[in-house]
């Protein structure tokens, strides 16, 4: 339980960066836990009513538009990602300052990046490994976990943070791996290829959900699937179970030159993430333990990797 049932009969969860894998977090609390969404975009008001929440407008840019989340919580998810410059993250700065002064948050859980450990060149390792960013990007990531978790030791507060990896759904805009297969979009030779990581939204959501349950104080936790692909084995299959063409492949030189920065981490960058916390300690069983599964469920057929 986010906090013992004396306290409290009904707990209230806020949830900040409430896009996608937010709505799919609140449809599985729903009615199980009073939860609000902080939204910067007054749009969206109406869908989040709808789907279940108590929407708040604020803005993490404008830390004046936070004062008062600072006692309506007892657990915080913050899914909210960081600027797009810079090597730290004012957004998670403003959002905790405005939590330290209600003195009612007993439980934190970031969502943050596998990113943050830079190219492993292939090797499989657990949460104990250090972080190596290569990236600004990463940079700002590792800005915010360490805020949390500094957060979290000064305030009494249970806070975890989630190392996630590529998230994919067919029904997620901008995370259906067809898209990608579609326009041809060039990978490594097979020579060259990396090891890559991936996580189903719908079991992210799930994993949210169990580490605000289970979560352990100052814990990190890898939030990946079981299975162990290279970035150019997943988009073949992915290609192989819709009958679409496989990607081109390009040597390292050639991908580089055609590709931007951004583009390049994530190409470039290759790790295996060990998720034996993820199933021993939060206990999740997963409900697509390879995107093969995910294939299998749309297309009609057997898994594939």
């Amino acid at each position: 339980m986010i906090l013992p049932a004396a306290r409290r009969l009904r707990p209230t969860l806020l949830i900040v960066g409430c896009g996608d894998v937010g709505l799919r977090v609140l449809r599985l609390l729903r009615g199980r836990l009073r939860v609000l969404a902080l939204t910067s975009s007054p749009h969206r008001v109406a869908d989040l009513r709808a789907a279940g929440a108590v929407p708040l407008v604020g803005n993490l840019d404008d830390a004046a538009t936070l004062g008062r989340l600072a006692a309506l919580a007892d657990a915080v998810l913050h899914l909210a990602p960081p600027p797009a410059s810079g090597r730290g993250d004012p957004r998670t700065r403003a959002l905790l300052r405005a939590l330290a002064r209600g003195g009612r948050l007993r439980r934190l859980v970031y969502a943050s990046t596998s990113g943050v450990y830079g190219d492993a060149q292939g090797a499989r390792f657990d949460e104990t490994r250090p972080i190596r960013p290569a990236t600004d990007r990463a940079w700002r990531r590792a800005d915010a976990e360490a805020l949390v978790r500094r957060h979290g030791r000064a305030f009494a507060v249970a806070a975890s943070v989630l190392r996630v990896p590529g998230i994919y759904a067919l029904d997620r805009v901008g995370g259906d791996p067809r898209e990608r297969v579609r326009r041809g979009a060039p990978l490594l030779a097979p020579e060259d290829d990396v090891y890559t990581n991936h996580i189903h939204a719908d079991d992210l959501a799930r994993a949210c959900v169990a580490a605000l349950f289970r979560g352990a104080p100052q814990r990190i936790y890898h939030v990946n699937d079981d299975s162990t692909l290279t970035m150019g084995e997943h988009f073949d299959a992915v290609a192989d179970a819709f009958g679409l063409p496989r990607p081109p492949r390009l040597a390292r030189a050639a991908l580089r030159a055609a590709v931007s920065e951004v583009q390049w981490s994530f190409l470039a960058e290759s790790r295996r993430l060990d998720n034996t916390r993820l199933h021993r300690e939060l206990r999740l069983r997963l409900d697509y333990p390879t995107p093969g599964h995910a294939w299998a469920l749309a297309s009609g057929g057997a898994p594939h990797p």
